[in-house]
């Protein structure tokens, strides 16, 4: 008995000292690196637990709220699963109002009705991509017997009232693949992509082609050619709705790249392309395509439906999770917000559902208010401020939930050590987890807000404090 009770205290010794030593490095560490010139106007905040126990090892400014940048993403995707679960998937419906004559003709409408799905159209996906949803869904419109249509193609967004920005995101984003608006109808994860044939440094840089038809927009391109090695500085800016993209910038002389612009109106984009296929098939629509939200606007309303076409189900929340967090997909973040608002209570907009995502955490953790001052789903806004502490403890209870290994599977490896970066103006952050050499884990969340210097070495300063962790 004696025995056993020495061997108890030994270990819960060893456990202790082997904390203390950790401790001590990440303090010495951590002064060390507050210290630094690159943060003399700046801010630092740092939380360690213990995974296995939840223990908090090490913390500095972890009540200090700060901008989040994608790291917010970890707290948008932990919410969804939990609250929707790991298999929800979103459903997208093909149907048509009126009646089909003798001759084949349709008096009425086809209807696209969305409901959120933010992977319609995504390329990420074998059964998402674009030509096979368009060509799936001609064939079963030819297969109710319809070789005509005397009406419209209706891309129905109404489910997030059409098209829309969170609140707080900067023009500069707004018309870059990155700043796609969130529809109620998202297709081809709202963008497309440009081509650019560049001539003599300082000169026009003239659009070779576009990766979509997207000939009902007006591009106004003033990018000019770059010097070598000066790489992608073209901006797109447009806002929802607009009928005009205006490209500005340069693009590298010696750059192999499409650039990703967001489209204004992705429901729009998408009846448009499903015309252009149907055309291919000789089926032409008579008084041309529409949306749910612009027939909203103008008081008009959507016939009752006559027959479902077809239904597309998109990928398992798990899955779509994978990709938000591995390359950081804003549109698949705001869509979860406002979803995790229409669960909640039925309200879809983007500041509806942080506030949502908010109160949840509240009564889930006791997490303050305070702590997630959140505006959007995915970190672009500037104006998202919050905790270390609160991001942490989200992070944490996710370890015992049973979706848990893949959620962890979506987070990118950076530094040998898994974690969800966020980069914005201003802003470094990184929270995961991370298995030491002598079996240890731990949870992690370091932000960092108001540095100067470049991002690679403060990125570097960042990494050489986590890895007293190894």
């Amino acid at each position: 008995m004696k025995k056993i009770i020495v061997s108890s205290l030994l270990i819960v010794t060893a456990l202790t000292t082997h904390a203390q030593t950790i401790k001590s490095k990440l303090e010495q560490s951590f002064h060390t690196f507050m210290s630094s010139p690159s943060l003399q106007n700046g801010i630092a905040t740092l939380v360690v637990t213990n995974t296995d126990n939840g223990q908090v090892i090490f913390e500095k400014n972890s009540l200090t709220g700060l901008p989040t940048a994608s790291t917010l993403k970890v707290i948008t995707a932990i919410t969804a699963l939990d609250l929707l679960g790991p298999d929800y998937t979103f459903k997208t419906n093909l149907y048509y109002t009126g009646d089909i004559d003798s001759l084949g003709v349709l008096h009425g409408d086809i209807v696209i009705k969305g409901s959120g799905d933010p992977t319609l159209g995504s390329d990420r996906f074998d059964n998402t991509k674009e030509h096979i949803l368009l060509s799936k869904w001609t064939g079963a419109i030819k297969g109710a017997g319809i070789d005509s249509i005397a009406g419209r193609i209706i891309g129905d967004d109404r489910f997030f009232h059409g098209n829309d920005v969170p609140g707080g995101w900067i023009w500069t984003d707004m018309g870059n693949y990155y700043g796609a608006g969130i529809s109620g109808l998202n297709w081809r994860e709202n963008k497309t992509g440009i081509n650019y044939q560049v001539g003599t440094i300082n000169k026009p840089a003239n659009i070779s082609n576009t990766t979509s038809d997207i000939s009902y927009l007006q591009l106004i391109n003033t990018v000019t050619t770059g010097g070598k090695g000066s790489g992608d500085n073209v901006y797109a800016y447009s806002a929802p709705y607009s009928d005009k993209i205006i490209l500005k910038g340069t693009y590298g002389i010696d750059l192999k790249k499409t650039i990703e612009i967001s489209i204004p109106d992705p429901a729009f984009d998408l009846a448009f392309q499903l015309k252009n296929y149907l055309a291919k098939d000789s089926i032409f629509i008579e008084n041309g395509i529409t949306t749910g939200q612009i027939l909203t606007e103008s008081g008009e309303r959507i016939a009752a439906k006559t027959k479902d076409l077809a239904t597309h189900v998109s990928p398992k929340m798990s899955e779509i999770i994978y990709w938000f967090n591995q390359k950081s997909i804003n549109l698949y973040g705001e869509s979860l917000l406002k979803m995790i608002g229409f669960i909640s209570g039925s309200k879809v907009s983007t500041a509806e559902g942080a506030d949502y995502m908010k109160k949840y955490w509240q009564q889930k953790l006791k997490i303050p208010l305070s702590e997630l001052d959140i505006i959007d789903g995915s970190g672009l806004s500037p104006q998202n401020n919050v905790t270390s502490a609160a991001m942490n403890s989200i992070m944490q209870y996710a370890v015992s939930r049973p979706w848990f290994p893949s959620f962890q599977k979506s987070l990118p490896i950076y530094n040998q050590m898994t974690m969800k970066s966020g980069t914005i103006g201003g802003t470094l952050g990184y929270t995961g987890y991370h298995q030491a050499q002598d079996g240890k884990r731990y949870t992690y969340t370091l932000l960092v807000y108001n540095y100067k210097g470049s991002a690679s070495s403060m990125r570097q300063s960042m990494f050489q404090l986590l890895d007293n962790l190894k």
